[in-house]
Formats: structure tokens, C-alpha cells, sequence
């Protein structure tokens, strides 16, 4: 099946059907707390950490976190809760 048509046919479902967009697309699911916290849910996996960048792996690309005194507070197989002075949240497509 074209990826194309895929696409639009996982949108359909997921507006008919009134499900959430992140759980049919397989989407990541960013929770921010201000500038201090930030929960991501249904990522790929860690890719690099250090108390000023983080990069995630996601489905379609990875999403890098830049800032200042960051910590992880928790970390899941597929969720991640981040601690410090968050300044940007960046989509890279692969």
C-alpha cells in the first residue's frame, strides 16, 4: 500500500472514529510544565543525553530538546520525563 494512501486512511479512521491522533499515527505525545518539565510519550528510544541536549528516535524522525540543567526524572521503554530549563523543542525529519 503507497505510504501516501496509508496516511490518509489512518486520518480517516482516527477522525471518524474520534480516537486520539497520537495513538492511530503512532505520534508522539509532548507534555510541557512551563520551562521545567517535559513528558514525552511513545518515542523510539534515547539516542543522546547531556544536561544541555536530549534527542529522542521517533517514528518519523527524532525530536531534539535543547536548554540547561537538564535530569531525567523518569525513564520508560517508550516514556520520558525531563527536568531543567527546556529553551527549544525541534522536529529533525530523518
Amino acid at each position: 500500500m503507497p505510504k501516501n494512501l496509508k496516511q490518509r486512511m489512518k486520518s480517516w479512521i482516527t477522525n471518524k472514529m474520534e480516537l486520539p491522533a497520537d495513538v492511530i499515527m503512532d505520534l508522539p505525545r509532548i507534555t510541557m510544565i512551563g520551562q521545567l518539565h517535559i513528558y514525552i510519550e511513545n518515542h523510539r528510544g534515547l539516542l543522546t543525553f547531556s544536561d544541555q541536549e536530549v534527542r529522542l528516535l521517533l517514528k518519523q524522525g527524532q525530536l531534539l530538546i535543547k536548554g540547561k540543567s537538564f535530569v531525567i526524572k523518569t525513564i520508560l521503554p517508550e516514556e520520558i520525563m525531563l527536568e531543567g530549563k527546556i529553551e527549544h523543542v525541534h522536529y529533525l525529519d530523518n
